[in-house]
């Protein structure tokens, strides 16, 4: 790549209380139309707002837990603008403009990443602030109108924003993943991009090389998920480096990301902070919050993605790269916490997990609270196959009737007739079956080929329908085989 890239990220997080920014109406996704507003989120004359201290307390719990720095003043201002989803003509946020009036309630911070290449990367903070959401336009019911519907207005929001320390798009999706991940650690955002709860604008500019100036920045706006970020931003690097080595000039503007084309085009030229011009909310005093409340939600964080991957290395004895499968999810994490309860080998239920589990998930488009059994039910399959009650084939049948719904793994054992039979003589049997069916290859292996010996343990267990101890076949095997 001959320039050099810059990216940073503003992410929108909307934020999962009940109430929303400024007033008492629900937050509730897929209701009404309309029907989710007050004189207060839409701005009526004579309202005056206040403001939601559970969302006060979850952007205090986002700017611990990546490292910032609460400030004890945070200021509210106004940015004005006119759009037809926003009723108010204004947006109540923390954004300023001006050093005078900037004052959000983090400031620094940092995500760290870790690259394909094995090594960290720590991507810096810019700030994190709270605001209020817009409202929604919807504009495929009908052919000529755009509809609008109010029930976002004076949702809260946290706004993300990065440093430009990303330098390509794959640093950009593994920002954002790292990102939603803490998110839902924290259970204070749903953090989906299909419901609009987290969006994402990406500013990227090109420069000659890594010391040099930045360039014009392009923002890239209206991309609904993390593999579209990337593409789009691959997509405006080769729009800028055309330009560029045509020899022309970048213009700093708004584009969005075209799905179907697969390239950005040109929306408006980028505002200014003049043109919002921002003041200090009249309505509302600043926020006050002292170290007693920063310590009191600090006590109250839950264990963080990394802590939780090392616990599983050093605790558990799990790879970091089950560790890492495993917590990438909360609600997976969960599951194999709940599933290694009273299961001792961890690394079999990892397995079961990460394979079984997940790939049913993800072959339905399933999330865990779909499943129809539980995690202590993977843990008891796991102690079946470690007793010797059923083998590791036996256990993917047992697997299939847990996916119906059909019970706990001991029961469905018990009432299909599924467990292993030790019985010496029937094992002895199944193996005389076995090598009548197969003179040649017993042959072969009396004649020195020993590897065929897995051949004939996978015929056993074939003809025994996985129901053989394993144990009793391999020592009873070997023996008849050598006549």
């Amino acid at each position: 790549m001959p320039y050099s890239v810059v990216i940073g990220l503003e992410v929108h997080a909307q934020l999962s209380t009940k109430t929303k920014m400024f007033c008492g109406c629900r937050v509730e996704f897929g209701a009404e139309p309309n029907t989710l507003v007050c004189p207060v989120c839409l701005g009526f004359p004579g309202t005056l707002p206040a403001p939601n201290a559970q969302a006060v307390e979850s952007a205090i719990s986002l700017g611990l837990a990546c490292g910032a720095d609460i400030q004890p003043r945070p200021m509210w201002t106004r940015k004005n603008y006119f759009y037809p989803d926003l009723p108010k003509g204004y947006q109540i946020t923390q954004q300023g403009g001006s050093p005078i009036y900037d004052k959000p309630i983090c400031t620094g911070g940092h995500l760290d990443i870790d690259l394909e290449d094995g090594t960290r990367k720590r991507i810096g903070l810019t700030r994190i602030h709270m605001e209020e959401d817009a409202g929604k336009l919807i504009h495929d019911l009908t052919v000529a109108d755009s509809l609008f519907d109010a029930n976002r207005c004076g949702t809260p929001l946290l706004e993300i924003v990065s440093e430009p320390d990303l330098r390509t798009p794959r640093e950009a999706y593994l920002y954002l993943e790292k990102l939603k991940q803490i998110l839902e650690y924290l259970e204070i955002s749903d953090a989906n991009m299909e419901r609009g709860n987290l969006r994402c604008d990406a500013n990227i500019s090109l420069r000659k090389d890594e010391n040099a100036p930045f360039g014009e920045r392009i923002e890239l706006k209206n991309m609904n998920s993390f593999h579209n970020i990337e593409k789009a931003l691959h997509a405006e690097i080769e729009s800028q480096t055309a330009i560029l080595d045509a020899g022309g000039t970048v213009k700093r503007e708004t584009k969005r990301w075209d799905v179907a084309k697969g390239e950005t085009k040109a929306n408006r030229s980028k505002e200014d902070a003049q043109d919002y011009r921002y003041f200090p909310e009249p309505d509302l005093v600043r926020l006050s919050v002292t170290p007693e409340d920063i310590q009191r939600v600090g006590a109250s964080l839950p264990e963080l993605p990394e802590a939780r991957r090392k616990r599983y290395v050093e605790q558990y004895g799990v790879p970091a790269y089950d560790a890492d499968v495993l917590t990438r999810e909360k609600a997976v994490s969960e599951f194999y916490e709940v599933a290694c309860r009273d299961c001792s080998d961890k690394k079999a239920v990892s397995n079961w997990v990460m394979g079984d589990v997940l790939r049913v998930l993800k072959e339905g488009n399933l999330s865990i609270s779909d499943l129809k059994f539980t995690a202590a039910h993977v843990g008891e399959l796991v102690n079946l196959i470690q007793s010797g009650a059923i083998s590791g084939k036996i256990a993917k049948t047992v697997f299939e009737h847990m996916l119906a719904g059909e019970g706990a793994p001991a029961d469905i054992v018990r009432e299909k007739n599924l467990s292993v039979i030790s019985d010496s003589g029937a094992v002895e049997g199944f193996i005389r079956q076995v090598l009548d069916a197969n003179p040649d290859k017993v042959a072969e292996f009396r004649g020195g080929k020993d590897k065929l010996l897995g051949f004939f343990v996978g015929q056993v267990m074939k003809v025994s329908q996985g129901k053989a101890a394993p144990d009793q076949v391999n020592a009873l095997l070997p023996k008849m085989l050598a006549g």
